[in-house]
């Protein structure tokens, strides 16, 4: 079940990704109703960040909320990633 939060209150997110990883093209593809809805999404690529590609070359993808930093590991789906951005609780409209 999707939210219908106005675009303003939605929290950006990150999916930690690389070149040719197909796991990476299904979750974007997952995560496509969300941002046809407004959520903001930004990809980056691990392997232009030793760091990063320490941290999440095993495991990608893996989703991030920019604000809080929780993350959501692979293997997902629509359902968890229905939970994940639910659990958000952006503001509600006054």
């Amino acid at each position: 079940m999707l939210t219908n939060f106005s675009v303003k209150q939605y929290i950006s997110l990150l999916l930690f990704t690389t070149e040719a990883c197909h796991l990476c093209e299904q979750a974007l593809s997952l995560l496509q109703p969300w941002l046809q809805r407004g959520w903001s999404l930004r990809e980056v690529d691990i392997s232009e960040s030793e760091e990063l590609f320490q941290r999440y070359g095993l495991i990608i993808p893996v989703l991030r909320q920019e604000g809080s930093g929780r993350e959501l590991h692979w293997p997902f789906d629509r359902d968890s990633i229905a939970r994940f951005l639910a659990a958000s609780s952006p503001p509600t409209e006054n």
